[in-house]
């Protein structure tokens, strides 16, 4: 009987991977290929993970044979197999992760559509709630549907503009105290010029911003939260590959083991938290907001604390790690063109007359404006952005199965010469200078903070952070590239410097 019982267990698991891995697979490719989109042929089991690897290997072998490369604004280079299939089987291919079927999109005006697509069956991928669970959880970032609406309801009027601009003292001291720190290094330093790794810094700044104007305390007290999430990046990034091997997030392996540890521990912090700021009392913040409508939306304990964990996570996430590489980016840019940086500090100058610079006064800086949408064209936050149909759906001329998952490559967009121009891998803010619109073919293929319904909530606080940095940075100091830079941009979860970014700065 026990036999009989095992052996319909094994017979049954048998039956749905082959059903998994290979009947529904064949499937959605045949419906793809008969309209004409093809890519790379895939293997049982891994899909296409092993080409992927395999270029990826390519790539760092050649980048260890030239240790020095040259300073050129090429992010879509950081996916090499997606650039290889790109120019093998055009802007529109399919490939696999495992079971999970990806549809890769670069062209401009099925971009259009995706981005025009307001149908809540076009959702975030599945596989980011099961594979990326540990990471961002059930928020915002990843929820659908009515969950989805309910989350976005209760945040995103936390941080439209007029309460961002609430936060301004927040923001002017955190970078005030940046200022300060470096002048203190500099005054310190034989020959006042520094040599510094700015991306501790960067995430110290963007970090003291989130835990005070979310959280209700500094960036030490969160500190331990900071540290955790990087730690955890680090791990979930090597996954990113294999998020589409069935039952892999399950297996007992030593990485698995320690995303569990490390996840658990990130959860009792910020449950941590939560019960300080409880107890000190009412105070209107965002992670207040967020009690008040877990509270309204939950019944049980659990469930109330899930949601905050959740939510919480992607706050930290969003509003953290990015603005921090943004901002590194957008200093390694600025010590590298040293035109730009005389243009922004005359306009600083001119706009400010001395003061520290308020909304109105940060409205006023269209160069510095011009010079961080042509950082985030280069450097896009999101290098990749990912939806899933939920159902049959048509896009365009073109029918996508269910459970399709659409990569829309930003970098791509972002550096085409056919929407750019013959200098689209060039550094030229001017490009900038009507607007969106006028510095592009296809403005609609510009999106540093995603499109559609499910843009950045958090896109204004990260702009007025970093305008507000950067004009208090020209105004103190002027900065080189050091000679120590290795320019190495890498995919992890975002686009980020390898090796850091260094650069030599000068009190003025």
């Amino acid at each position: 009987m026990l036999f009989s019982t095992i052996l319909a267990l094994l017979l049954g698991f048998s039956i749905y991977l082959y059903v998994s891995l290979v009947i529904k697979p064949h499937k959605i490719r045949k419906i793809l290929r008969q309209q004409g989109i093809d890519g790379p042929p895939p293997k049982i089991l891994f899909g296409n993970i092993l080409d992927i690897k395999k270029s990826r290997a390519a790539a760092e072998k050649a980048a260890v044979n030239h240790p020095h490369p040259p300073l050129i604004h090429n992010t879509p280079s950081v996916f090499p197999f997606l650039e290889q299939w790109r120019k093998q089987y055009g802007p529109l291919y399919t490939f696999c992760l495992g079971k999970m079927q990806v549809l890769y999109v670069s062209s401009p005006d099925l971009v259009k559509e995706i981005t025009k697509c307001t149908s809540m069956e076009l959702g975030r991928p599945s596989y980011q709630q099961k594979e990326l669970g540990p990471l961002l959880g059930q928020g915002i970032l990843t929820s659908n549907g009515s969950i989805w609406a309910r989350q976005r309801k209760i945040m995103a009027p936390e941080l439209f503009m007029d309460k961002v601009k609430g936060m301004m003292s927040i923001i002017t001291e955190s970078a005030l105290t940046l200022v300060d720190s470096w002048k203190h290094e500099v005054e310190a330093h034989e020959g006042g010029i520094l040599d510094i790794t700015v991306g501790d810094y960067m995430k110290r700044f963007s970090g003291d911003i989130i835990s005070k104007a979310c959280f209700g305390n500094s960036y030490s007290k969160g500190q331990d939260i900071f540290l955790k999430f990087g730690a955890l990046e680090e791990l979930m990034s090597k996954k990113t590959l294999s998020v589409g091997i069935p039952g892999l997030r399950y297996l007992p392996t030593k990485t698995n083991r320690q995303i569990w540890a490390i996840e658990q521990e990130i959860r009792a912090l910020i449950l941590k938290v939560v019960k300080e700021r409880q107890n000190a009392g009412y105070e209107k913040d965002l992670l207040q907001i967020l009690l008040e409508g877990a509270k309204s939306s939950y019944v049980t304990s659990d469930a109330i604390d899930q949601f905050i964990v959740d939510n919480c996570k992607n706050i930290y996430l969003a509003g953290f790690e990015t603005s921090a590489v943004s901002a590194s980016w957008c200093l390694m840019l600025l010590a590298s063109n040293p035109e730009w940086q005389t243009r922004l500090r005359n306009e600083v100058e001119e706009v400010c007359q001395g003061r520290i610079p308020d909304t109105d006064m940060l409205r006023k800086m269209k160069q510095l404006n011009m010079v961080i949408q042509e950082t985030m064209r280069l450097y896009p936050p999101a290098p990749t952005l990912s939806r899933e149909a939920l159902t049959d759906m048509k896009i365009g001329d073109f029918r996508v199965p269910k459970g399709v998952n659409i990569w829309t490559m930003v970098a791509t967009l972002h550096t085409d010469t056919a929407i750019w121009g013959p200098d689209a891998l060039e550094f030229k803010p001017q490009r900038f200078e009507k607007g969106i619109a006028g510095a592009c073919k296809s403005p609609s293929s510009y999106m540093p903070f995603g499109f559609g319904q499910r843009v950045c909530v958090g896109q204004h606080l990260a702009m007025v952070e970093l305008k507000l940095l950067m004009s208090l940075l020209l105004s103190n100091f002027s900065f080189t590239l050091s000679p120590n830079y290795v320019h190495s941009p890498v995919a992890r979860m975002i686009i980020e410097p390898k090796h850091g970014v260094q650069i030599l700065i000068k009190k003025l």
